[in-house]
């Protein structure tokens, strides 16, 4: 017969496991997130034709 409560707990240990690796990967590629420096953002203006065509709406 089948050793059900063993079966249990390596399934379990197993789940637990998974969900300690993922929760690691997401802190560290928060982290790698927050440590990273902000993009520089560029204003790119409008051509003239894309001006007037907004101002006839």
């Amino acid at each position: 017969m089948p050793d059900y409560k063993e079966m249990y707990l390596k399934l379990f240990r197993a789940s637990e496991e998974a969900v300690n690796i993922l929760i690691t990967a997401q802190q560290e590629c928060e982290e790698l997130y927050i440590s990273s420096p902000e993009p520089e953002l560029h204003v790119i203006p409008l051509s003239s034709e894309d001006k007037k065509s907004e101002d006839e709406d």
